[in-house]
């Protein structure tokens, strides 16, 4: 019997709680929002639901399964947090769009780009996912991409002009990357009217699948499935 695994998908405005593809429960995050707070909030929406194990896609650069550095639209005191002991079972973190992205995968060369709060990325290849911070790149007028791609970019810009933006920018990372194919996710995928061929839309409930997949095993070697580089 398959170990029930509770999927945490914590991002610059919501952290969503799964429990199955169906069964999704969410609150409010936000820039002034710590790990502490955020299991506080989490614990009175777990009571009814029982695990063996919980994943973490978080939106920062994880390496090793640890935190590296605070997000950019939350609160502090993440680096270093014991996740393990604030929710009493075994914890894997990836960063979100790695999660999301392992989720979204169907085989040969696919990078995953998440239109959210940021912009989220990963290469995935075979049994391989490789986080990116490709919202950091630099971008036009000293700004980097994500202020053009990310939600204040889509604020600033009107809808407009952030689809011009996206369209130039999505293709021109499809090519940089050597991708067979480009899944587009994250919350404002979904305001992108038309993809180019090549693309396609992915959906927030693939972060639930790519969580349960962090805990495949091989039966090869017994050993994790896919590697997180």
């Amino acid at each position: 019997m398959k170990k029930k695994i509770l999927v945490i998908d914590v991002g610059g405005t919501h952290v969503k709680l799964m429990i199955s593809r169906a069964e999704k429960r969410k609150f409010d995050s936000g820039l002034t929002m710590t790990p502490r707070e955020m299991v506080t909030q989490m614990q009175p929406l777990l009571e009814d639901w029982s695990f063996a194990a919980v994943s973490v896609g978080f939106p920062s650069p994880v390496r090793a399964g640890r935190i590296v550095s605070d997000p950019k639209h939350l609160g502090r005191g993440w680096v270093g947090f014991d996740f393990e002991k604030a929710l009493g079972k075994p914890v894997r973190i990836i960063n979100d769009a790695a999660m999301q992205a392992l989720g979204s995968y169907h085989g040969r060369r696919m990078l995953f780009l998440g239109l959210g709060t940021g912009l989220g990325s990963a290469l995935v290849w075979n049994n391989y996912v490789l986080p990116l911070e490709l919202g950091d790149l630099p971008y036009r007028n000293g700004n980097i991409i994500e202020d053009y791609l990310g939600k204040p970019g889509l604020a600033r810009l009107g809808k407009k002009i952030w689809q011009r933006d996206v369209d130039h920018a999505i293709v021109q990372l499809k090519k940089s990357l050597i991708a067979d194919y480009v899944v587009l996710g994250g919350g404002n995928a979904k305001r992108v009217d038309q993809l180019p061929r090549g693309f396609e839309r992915g959906h927030n409930r693939n972060a639930f699948l790519g969580g349960t997949r962090l805990w495949q095993i091989d039966p090869r070697t017994r050993r994790p499935k896919w590697q997180i580089l």
